[in-house]
């Protein structure tokens, strides 16, 4: 039997379908805090030296904290190609924008120090703003979309079409529900971002951070329920109306597809999956209460409340991955969308050996960068920031 035979296609799809949730989430989690730094930069920070503080908490963990970002592009490539052709099809203006902003923050970072003067620190610190503040935003627009379904067509030979002017095409991606979903993203990396300067950071700078992150949490939470209900009353869900083929070939056109209820059908169907939610907002919750006692625990609550609000994402609109609005049976499923057999074995095979190394490489990375960041250090450290 060939080795790869023992776990069947069907297996294999579901598990990379998680594995690429959980790579979602890592860079929600890791990246996420110090986007949510960048875009809280200018507030939390009054004076130089403050903000030169701000800047060297996340100045050494940054660009590790990326690899989850390069890895869940590349999952997204090898493992569910159509997706990937798809996605960064319709969504090209607004991943555009995404990158243009995080080219900002290598060029802030190196670039801010090298100068004195106020006018020139202060541009670079705005520019490292929107390269928090832009990508948090954009990709809570994109999920937003994402579960209203992608205007986008798949031909007989398998050719991605989005009809339409290519700029009313962007424009249509900033709908109401998409925007309040980017509000709920940004405030909840605003959350993120002020639980890391809670534990990396004290005095003014921390107290702002408290204040900031409490009214930012309080909003991610009522914009999520918000956006909770309107899903339920709103939107219309997705339903596979015709038999799944879990081990059939990667053509969404064998299936069938229709408009059907609400996506909250899911929870009947599985109810287990409220803990989703629930993990969500009880997360968000104790992060607030947390940052009020000035406790490093605010890291940790709002790093489980992305997992849940990511996770209720996923777990909601299971099997589907990209809906269609305007072509419902050419829509994305779990069953329809991946690489072959083989190449997600191998690539499973790859998962297991370099994960595991790269988790250990963080742990110790963050281990050995641990404590409080203040005046006196980056002063004295002729390699900081």
């Amino acid at each position: 039997m060939i080795l790869h035979d023992l776990i069947s296609l069907d297996v294999l799809r579901v598990i990379w379908w998680g594995l690429l949730g959980v790579l979602l989430i890592g860079f929600a989690v890791t990246d996420g805090f110090d986007m949510g730094v960048g875009a809280l930069l200018p507030f939390v920070a009054k004076t130089d030296d403050e903000r030169r503080v701000v800047i060297n908490t996340v100045g050494p963990v940054w660009e590790g904290n990326q690899v989850w970002f390069i890895l869940g592009g590349g999952a997204i490539f090898a493992a569910w190609p159509p997706l990937y052709a798809v996605s960064f099809s319709g969504f090209y203006l607004a991943m555009f924008a995404v990158l243009a902003a995080l080219i900002l923050r290598p060029v802030g970072f190196k670039y801010r120090s090298k100068r004195e003067g106020h006018p020139w620190r202060n541009g670079w610190d705005w520019a490292l703003f929107v390269g928090g503040a832009v990508p948090a935003l954009i990709f809570g627009v994109a999920v937003g979309n994402v579960l209203q379904g992608v205007p986008f067509q798949i031909t007989e030979d398998l050719m991605p079409l989005y009809p339409g002017a290519f700029y009313a095409k962007f424009l249509g991606l900033l709908n109401p529900f998409a925007l309040l979903a980017g509000v709920v993203s940004l405030t909840m990396l605003l959350l993120h971002g002020a639980g890391w300067l809670t534990l990396k950071t004290e005095g003014a700078v921390q107290r702002r951070a408290i204040a900031i992150g409490s009214v930012a949490g309080v909003v991610a939470i009522a914009a999520y329920a918000l956006a909770g209900v309107w899903l339920a009353y709103g939107i219309p869900g997705y339903a596979l109306t015709s038999e799944v083929a879990a081990n059939g070939p990667s053509n969404p056109l064998l299936s069938t597809v229709a408009h059907q209820g609400s996506w909250l059908a899911a929870y009947a169907l599985r109810p287990w999956i409220a803990i989703a939610p629930v993990l969500g907002i009880a997360g968000m919750a104790l992060a607030i209460v947390a940052m009020r006692k000035a406790s490093g625990t605010a890291l940790i609550f709002s790093g489980l409340a992305i997992l849940g609000v990511i996770a209720s994402v996923g777990l909601t609109m299971f099997p589907f991955i990209l809906p269609s609005s305007i072509q419902p049976d050419a829509s994305l499923t779990v069953w329809d969308a991946s690489s072959s057999h083989q190449t997600l074995f191998v690539m499973l095979v790859v998962s297991v050996i370099f994960v595991p190394i790269i988790l250990a490489y963080t742990a110790w990375v963050y281990k050995v960068l641990w404590g409080k960041v203040t005046v006196a250090e980056i002063t004295e450290n002729k390699n900081a920031y």
